[in-house]
């Protein structure tokens, strides 16, 4: 095993197996420590403390044969879980013009990942304008509630795009026509029941569902996740899993995080 450690010259270096002399688990609580003042964590790579291998032995659990990424940005969220393994079929939904070209930028020449026309998902197909924020990701329907903005300013809204909506249920693709255990991740900042509303038609057929969750309004007229998981509940999925997520680093609470939800058996 090999390891990382901060050197006299605040380099970092590489230190061999040979070279240890201490506890192991000593030294590599020390590199973590050292790496963190770099903003650095380092965890080990198993279920109990990585999100993705968590992630992804569930889905193995179940049988997962397909990934709904809905709100996709520039597909970060795939990126990760074809890291951590999965090689099955992708379809991503993306809204924003610029985010949406970088997502075909990425999915180029990727095997069994597509994207889906430039499009936002809700409860009833139409066409509506989205708020663009600065920071990209944080991009919504719903007007933005001022305790987002106090907590991460950069997240202001900059602009707006019209965009068409449609209902996820309606769309009509091989991978949702095909797929019997799909995972549905669904990241659309407030506006996740209209999205679960508008797939009530394939949701007999979705296995695991990772949503983001919010603890405290952080958009104009979303359900929190109190509200979120009753739904889920009703329907037959149970919280098996969080996700941290977005914090007030001025106050150190949490203010959203992702659910992961599976089928109850």
């Amino acid at each position: 095993m090999a390891a990382l450690c901060r050197g006299d010259g605040g380099l970092l270096c590489l230190m061999m197996p040979g070279w240890v002399t201490e506890d192991r688990m000593t030294v590599l609580h020390d590199i973590r420590m050292g790496l963190r003042r770099w903003g650095i964590d380092l965890n080990r790579y198993r279920p109990a403390q990585s999100a993705e291998a968590r992630l992804l032995r569930l889905m193995q659990s179940v049988g997962t044969d397909a990934i709904v990424d809905v709100g996709a940005n520039d597909g970060g969220y795939v990126r990760a879980i074809r890291g951590a393994g999965f090689g099955g079929p992708v379809l991503s939904f993306e809204p924003l013009a610029q985010a949406h070209a970088r997502l075909l930028q990425a999915a180029a020449g990727q095997a069994h990942w597509q994207v889906a026309p430039r499009m936002a998902l809700g409860e009833a197909a139409g066409s509506a304008t989205i708020h663009v924020a600065g920071n990209s990701t944080s991009s919504s329907l719903l007007p933005m509630h001022e305790r987002h903005a106090e907590a991460a300013p950069q997240s202001r809204y900059v602009s707006g795009e019209q965009v068409t909506v449609g209902r996820l249920d309606e769309v009509p693709h091989p991978l949702l026509e095909r797929a019997r255990a799909m995972h549905l991740k669904i990241d659309t900042q407030g506006y996740e029941m209209p999205v679960l509303r508008g797939a009530t038609g394939l949701l007999p057929r979705v296995a695991t569902l990772q949503i983001e969750l919010s603890l405290v309004p952080l958009y104009e007229g979303q359900a929190l996740y109190r509200a979120v998981i009753d739904w889920l509940d009703e329907r037959g999925f149970e919280l098996c899993g969080v996700v941290p997520g977005f914090t007030d680093e001025r106050s150190g609470r949490m203010l959203q995080m992702d659910g992961v939800f599976a089928r109850s058996t």
